[in-house]
């Protein structure tokens, strides 16, 4: 048998004069779920307006981004090609070159020729002339003594080799050659002619291509060839940015004499080579070089990465320490004074309410840089956030367990610890371990004003603005000590509350 279950419109309009909530229900959330949309499309966009979003990403300079961040996983080398007046030609490093003080890498190749220079002698000494000073007339005219002496100063001619001709090799597509006071740049199959005219500045031949650039006639022109590096030429120096992928002397740095030799030269020098330091084993110099590496500085980025740890610990364990009894006055149900709840859920609002930043501040004025102004940042702020979660966590118990405890004739004290803490404990160590994960993380923003910490020395490295390579290697170190504390404290956490791991 088969029932008929289409409703004419009689019957329909008879249910919804019987149940009339059904029908306008359904349409008033239609109506409250378009409003809410549109409030946040309306939202959205006079955000827009209000930041000018749209006029920031499009004057926002992304090569620069892009060279940011081609500088956290590279390095470059840096040679100058000054051009004396004469046309002569010099090749220089600068003073702390990753390639090291005697640099002559492959791909700088020069041509040298020997030039004679006129050089002037220093002038004649006051001992070529007389001692005694009777001889002396501010009437005379020059001495003859004088006149000899003036007549000693002579041009020195001298021999000197310069460089007559540089290239620069940056890849296969890419080269500049500097001779006779003319560049030439190729680029992905594309030349360009540069004269370097003293009177007239830098002059290019012909249109200049896509990645070379030049603000105002005779101005410097800027050689733009993408990750591989750049160059800017001007009259008086050629100046090279060539980049490499990696890091350069991670381990060793330019004046360690392990410097510029391969894992096998320098594990024979280890193991089986001659003390390069009779005072120390190769072993102990080789370990102390990669402690003490100048452009990298191992050891104080570790020590520094140990007191944020320290910091993000003992700031957030003595919160809980302080928040664990005062919370048992904010609670409500445990203390049966109103005035004292509020005067001390007050007084977590005052801690909380101060950012860990602002208390970086203060007690970096108050105790001077370095840690202990950090842990006592994280420890007020923590007192107050931690103060209250653990103060609602209270309020949220079942009292049946409390009554039950109560009923057998306990004191209060018993009552607390058997009937209050065996439900709350497992929450506040939960609540503090999260704290503690996250307060690794806080800890170094507080560290770069001066409350110490890693955070200190990732801030000084980001004011260079071309130590970008040290600030990538900062904050791996610092993830990976995020990770691993997270990982830590989901499994603690996870064992607190009885939950299984997988």
């Amino acid at each position: 048998m088969t029932v008929n279950t289409m409703m004419n419109a009689a019957e329909m309009e008879s249910i919804a004069a019987r149940h009339p909530h059904l029908i306008h229900g359904s349409s008033r959330k239609r109506i409250r779920s378009a409003l809410i949309f549109a409030g946040i499309a309306l939202y959205m966009i006079y955000s827009w307006w209000f930041f000018s979003i749209g006029q920031v990403l499009t004057n926002a300079n992304w090569s620069i981004a892009g060279t940011y961040l081609a500088d956290w996983v590279s390095y470059e080398v840096r040679p100058d090609i000054k051009i004396a007046a004469d046309g002569a030609m010099q090749v220089v490093y600068p003073r702390f070159s990753p390639l090291g003080p005697d640099a002559k890498p492959e791909w700088v190749k020069i041509e040298t020729r020997m030039v004679e220079r006129a050089i002037d002698a220093p002038a004649a000494t006051q001992q070529a002339l007389p001692t005694n000073s009777s001889t002396f007339s501010f009437m005379a005219p020059k001495s003859a003594v004088g006149r000899s002496a003036e007549a000693e100063v002579k041009p020195e001619r001298r021999s000197e080799e310069v460089v007559s001709r540089a290239t620069i090799s940056f890849n296969s597509a890419t080269n500049v050659d500097v001779v006779d006071r003319t560049v030439t740049a190729t680029h992905n199959g594309e030349t360009l002619l540069i004269d370097l005219d003293p009177g007239r500045g830098v002059q290019p031949k012909g249109d200049l291509p896509d990645w070379a650039t030049q603000k105002r006639p005779g101005e410097k022109i800027t050689l733009a060839f993408g990750m591989t590096g750049w160059a800017d030429v001007d009259v008086e120096k050629v100046s090279i940015h060539n980049r490499f992928p990696g890091w350069a002397n991670f381990i060793f740095d330019t004046n360690s004499p392990f410097f510029n030799k391969s894992f096998g030269e320098v594990a024979g020098l280890i193991f089986a080579g001659e003390r390069l330091d009779p005072a120390r084993s190769n072993l102990s110099l080789a370990w102390n070089n990669i402690l003490y590496n100048a452009e990298w500085q191992h050891l104080d980025v570790w020590t520094k990465l140990l007191q944020t740890i320290v910091m993000a610990f003992v700031g957030t364990l003595f919160a809980s320490i302080v928040a664990f009894p005062l919370c048992f006055l904010a609670a409500r149900n445990i203390t049966r004074n109103g005035v004292l709840n509020q005067v001390t859920k007050r007084f977590f609002d005052f801690l909380r309410s101060v950012d860990m930043l602002i208390w970086a501040l203060f007690f970096t004025r108050a105790f001077g840089p370095g840690p202990l102004a950090g842990m006592s940042a994280i420890f007020f702020t923590d007192t107050g956030t931690l103060g209250k979660l653990y103060s609602e966590a209270l309020e949220n118990i079942d009292d049946k367990q409390r009554e039950g405890v109560k009923s057998v004739g306990a004191a209060p004290l018993a009552v607390q610890r058997f009937g209050v803490l065996p439900q709350v404990l497992p929450v506040f160590a939960s609540q503090a371990l999260y704290f503690w994960e996250s307060n690794t993380r806080s800890a170094t923003i507080i560290g770069a004003v001066g409350a110490g910490g890693i955070g200190l020395k990732l801030w000084e490295a980001m004011r260079t603005n071309s130590d970008w390579e040290n600030v990538c290697y900062m904050v791996i170190l610092i993830l990976v000590v995020v990770f691993i504390f997270d990982s830590v404290s989901n499994l603690l956490r996870s064992r607190l509350m009885g939950q299984k791991t997988h």
